[in-house]
């Protein structure tokens, strides 16, 4: 509880009191030093200059620019106007070189690799992941196993035109459905599937005709994939005796693909990125190791 009195001299600390007194408690008067007053005023005029020279009080539709007329959103757009520009120099280069000069000249394998690492992040790692190994359904990129082709120059056309994309020059190559069109029946489809795990160190289903299986691939089968089953890059039919399997390796997943092909769709990046971007991209998969 407060009560007022007139203000008396404390005995202990020989400081005049403010004649306020709180439960027995009496306060001391000791104003703050001068120079902490003034502190305090300089800033409160600071303050006030601040807020003349720079942007600070919002407005109805605006807000108040200051004398300056700075703006953090002109200074940023203003430094990416400035590295865009820098850009341009190493990437009209990087356009205009041949893979094999990129290769041999260090500023431009440089850049294109730093380039490639971004637009890759930001553009390709949501399907083939930020490591580039793949998942079902969306291919390894650093392995050997190349649908397409992967030497650079094969996989900077496919970056630029995609697959089985909406592009004039996309890549196609649509297995047919042969158990969805009825072209094999399912013990056919068992068959045709038993004899391509047996050549691909898998387990053939049990009692299933692999002679019959053989006649069948060859039939149905082999005009694409080679009577190796190697495959054929020039029509986009993959090497069956790899040891991977775009949508899983069993004797199941090989019957699912047969009755009822996924053919997946790789967009085309020609209207998407620029050109210096398309190649950066091209030349960092290939630096993966598994390109050709």
């Amino acid at each position: 509880m407060s009560d007022n009195h007139k203000p008396e001299l404390d005995q202990i600390s020989g400081v005049e009191t403010t004649g306020h007194e709180w439960d027995g408690l009496k306060e001391l008067n000791n104003p703050l030093p001068r120079w902490w007053l003034y502190t305090f005023y300089a800033c409160i005029v600071w303050a006030i200059g601040y807020w003349v020279v720079y942007p600070s009080w919002p407005m109805v539709s605006s807000y108040a620019t200051g004398v300056l007329g700075d703006s953090q959103r002109a200074n940023a757009l203003a430094a990416y106007d400035a590295g865009i520009a820098e850009r341009a120099g190493i990437g009209d280069q990087l356009v205009a070189a041949s893979f094999e000069d990129i290769r041999t000249t260090p500023n431009l394998l440089e850049f294109a690799s730093a380039n490639g690492r971004a637009a890759f992040g930001d553009n390709c790692a949501p399907c083939h992941g930020s490591g580039a190994i793949g998942s079902p359904g969306y291919p390894n990129l650093q392995d050997d196993n190349w649908i397409w082709g992967g030497t650079v120059d094969d996989i900077h056309t496919t970056l630029l035109y995609g697959i089985r994309s909406d592009h004039d020059e996309a890549r196609f190559g649509d297995m047919p459905a042969f158990g969805t069109d009825e072209l094999l029946t399912r013990e056919e489809i068992s068959q045709v599937a038993s004899y391509v795990a047996s050549k691909t160190g898998l387990e053939p289903e049990e009692g299933v005709d692999l002679a019959a299986g053989e006649t069948l691939y060859v039939d149905n089968c082999a005009a694409c994939h080679g009577e190796d089953l190697k495959g054929m890059i020039e029509v986009g039919a993959p090497n069956l005796t790899s040891a991977t399997y775009l949508y899983g390796k069993s004797v199941d997943a090989i019957k699912a693909q047969i009755y009822s092909p996924r053919n997946g769709v790789m967009p085309a990046w020609e209207a998407r990125l620029d050109p210096a971007t398309i190649k950066s991209l091209a030349v960092y998969v290939h630096s993966f190791g598994g390109g050709q």
